[in-house]
């Protein structure tokens, strides 16, 4: 027999490497250095492992790879910071949006720089592939991130300070924020807030009767003011009391206004908001007991998505108090129905108020003014797309107006402006600018300001703010609080002191359908999925 025996090159079986999936994984890489991912490593892992795993037969190989690429572009979405799919599929109002506004959507999705950053990309791997063993950099690239993400979770593990006791959520001097602790954490502030609740008694002494009109802004938050250089601006400025830190706990309008008009009872979870709520909770029943007649008046048709049957079904809400039909259109929505400008929808409205007998009245009133994709009228008929600053200085401009005119009328008015959520003018790695779809910090910190009209003055010549967290229980107990104070003497205002002090304190805990953000520890968590983990929010685009 011969020393050597001659193997058929066909019997070795050859571990396959990558091949074009190189370019898949080299692409995760890249935007995992540019912030674009949060990537996964031990699905891609498993991901990388199937496709090295050397087949037998050609047609196994075949269906390798049709197996593989969808399971590939679910494991990419899956990496991303975008939110589960099912909840962009659970969208029907995406379906009234105008064609205008949806193809300004569909511009914003695409970032040049990154596409061009991606072609670059995509030319270096077709010349190296031939010089460099590409599956060997992206085997070591995935092994190296396994490594990493062991050595975070290691440096996770050390303790941080919890919130401060005065907030509705009880302290704990030292806990890991992982995702049994900001588990832990949520349950226990709903836990906490379902047991907090505003009394409204009847006065026992006279007071002296005022109206309280409610304006609900879409889309105005500290972080849009600032954006566009309005942050001191005229409107607020002219308040008696700014809420510095106070949180909207959504970044849907549905949501938002519901919570505010069930602002007498602690804040539930978004999945409670929808059925029949406790009947001490509703703000507007609270206040019918007192002598107060609730009115509603909106500067739009309120028919998207149902917005004004859900909020006077959820809120115990009458219909408009006045037609606004014969008013002129400022705008046209994002969804190209009317919206009228506030001056004249709130003038239409105080004539109606002045002619009623009514001691007291109690007025919602909701503006769209600001929503993303309004278009403004043009002199030929036209529309064009309206930028957020000056419609943001009309809506400030017609508010200023609006109060000096409740001042020379010489009635008894508390004014409270209260936004929404903001107008995400500000995209972050999570979502693109305009979208609301996770509660983000800087979409549910809103400013809140209160203005007594009529009522005496504040001493001060700047508002007084109120700086701890707050939200929507603080303004239900500062309201009952106004009703209760004592008549003030000599144009002497009430007492600010008695108002503002110990007011109901609201840890930030933010939630949409399938999605929260807790502030913990100073810093912001999110979890996309019900049943999935807690990831710290990341940061947002310079």
């Amino acid at each position: 027999m011969s020393r050597y025996e001659v193997i058929n090159p066909a019997s070795v079986r050859v571990w396959p490497g990558l091949g074009p999936w190189n370019l898949y994984f080299i692409l995760k890489f890249v935007l995992l250095w540019a912030g674009y991912l949060n990537l996964q490593v031990l699905p891609n892992l498993v991901f990388a492992a199937a496709l090295l795993l050397p087949l037998p037969h050609r047609y196994l190989r075949i269906l390798r790879t049709v197996v593989a690429i969808p399971v590939g572009v679910a494991l990419f979405y899956q990496d991303t910071w975008f939110p589960p799919f099912s909840r962009l599929l659970a969208q029907p109002g995406v379906l009234e949006f105008s064609g205008a506004y949806a193809v300004e959507l569909a511009g914003r999705f695409i970032d040049w720089n990154l596409c061009a950053l991606l072609a670059v990309l995509v030319v270096v791997y077709a010349f190296v592939r031939h010089w460099l063993r590409l599956t060997t950099l992206s085997v070591l690239g995935l092994a190296w991130l396994a490594g990493a993400n062991v050595l975070s979770l290691h440096s996770d593990s050390e303790p941080v300070a919890a919130p401060a006791s005065s907030t509705s959520v009880a302290a704990v001097s030292t806990a890991v924020p992982d995702s049994a602790t900001l588990e832990a954490y949520l349950q226990k502030f709903y836990s906490t807030e379902a047991g907090r609740q505003v009394e409204f008694k009847p006065a026992t002494s006279a007071v002296q009767p005022f109206d309280l009109l409610l304006i609900n802004i879409c889309s105005m938050a500290w972080d849009d003011l600032e954006a566009v250089g309005l942050r001191d601006n005229t409107l607020f400025q002219q308040m008696d009391v700014v809420f510095d830190s106070f949180n909207s706990a959504t970044s849907y309008s549905g949501p938002a206004a519901i919570r505010l008009l069930r602002a007498s009872c602690g804040q539930v979870p978004h999945s409670k908001l929808y059925g029949t709520a406790p009947e001490q909770c509703l703000l507007m029943d609270d206040l019918s007991k007192l002598g107060f007649s609730s009115e509603v008046m909106l500067n739009h048709t309120g028919q998207f998505e149902g917005f004004l049957d859900e909020v006077r079904a959820q809120g115990s809400l009458p219909g408009p108090a006045v037609s606004t039909s014969k008013l002129p259109r400022a705008l046209v929505g994002f969804d190209g129905a009317p919206i009228l400008r506030d001056a004249q929808v709130l003038d239409t409205w105080w004539k109606h108020r002045e002619a009623e007998k009514s001691d007291r009245v109690a007025l919602f009133y909701n503006t769209t003014t600001l929503h993303d994709g309004n278009r403004m009228l043009t002199a030929d008929g036209g529309t064009k797309s309206g930028d957020y600053k000056p419609l943001a200085q009309g809506l400030i401009d017609d508010l200023n107006g609006f109060i000096k005119q409740l001042e020379l009328s010489g009635r008894r008015v508390v004014v409270v402006i209260v936004p929404e959520h903001g107008a995400a003018l500000h995209g972050d790695r999570m979502q693109i600018s305009g979208m609301r779809e996770i509660p983000s910090q800087s979409i549910t910190h809103v400013p809140v300001g209160i203005k007594l009209v009529g009522m005496g003055h504040n001493p001060n010549a700047a508002p007084l703010h109120v700086t701890e967290p707050s939200s929507f229980l603080a303004l239900s107990e500062l309201i009952s609080r106004l009703y209760s104070a004592q008549p003030e003497a000599d144009g002497q205002g009430p007492s600010w002191s008695a108002l503002l002090s110990n007011l109901p304190q609201t840890a930030a805990v933010s939630e949409n359908a399938g999605t929260v953000v807790v502030d913990y520890g100073g810093k912001p968590y999110i979890r996309i999925k019900e049943k999935a983990g807690w990831l710290p929010y990341p940061q947002r685009f310079k």
